[in-house]
């Protein structure tokens, strides 16, 4: 079951709304309603947390396999995070995903999906800068090859 693909888009997608309800219930039962800078430091740190956990996952996969198998991972598993997120969340805080109108619903999507983009391409852009990704290596096999096998000589 593990070894499905399906099984690793939705540990993905779980562990990011997990980071999200860990801050909701943060800011539920620790912050004030008044203080609405602290919530928003602690919904900026939320993104983060994503934005890194993404990267980090990006930079792991991006070493061990090429981008058109863990990509769709990747985005599929935090576009299924951002659905939860956005829907379900909010049940978690007391209110529902429309409760503060639909310019807050949309900022929320457009913010987790900047964050869900940023961190994968900062992720996987280290691993490209320290050619640790896939194709570097693939390169740096082949390139080893071609020095190891004798010159061919060529008769007249």
């Amino acid at each position: 079951m593990r070894q499905q693909r399906w099984f690793r888009i939705a540990v993905l997608a779980v562990a990011l709304f997990l980071v999200n309800v860990v801050a909701r219930l943060v800011i539920r039962f620790s912050i004030d309603d008044a203080d609405s800078g602290t919530q928003g430091l602690a919904s900026i740190i939320m993104f983060a947390v994503i934005a890194v956990v993404l990267g980090v996952l990006t930079f792991i996969r991006a070493q061990r396999e090429k981008p058109g198998v863990w990509l769709p991972d990747i985005g599929f598993g935090a576009l299924g995070g951002m659905a939860l997120t956005v829907l379900v969340g909010p049940f978690v805080s007391g209110h529902g995903p429309f409760a503060n109108g639909a310019g807050d619903f949309f900022a929320q999507v457009w913010l987790y999906s900047g964050c869900a983009i940023a961190g994968t391409v900062v992720g996987y852009w280290i691993a490209v800068m320290l050619g640790r990704d896939y194709r570097s290596k693939a390169l740096k096999a082949y390139t080893e090859a071609r020095k190891v096998r004798p010159r061919r000589v060529v008769g007249r």
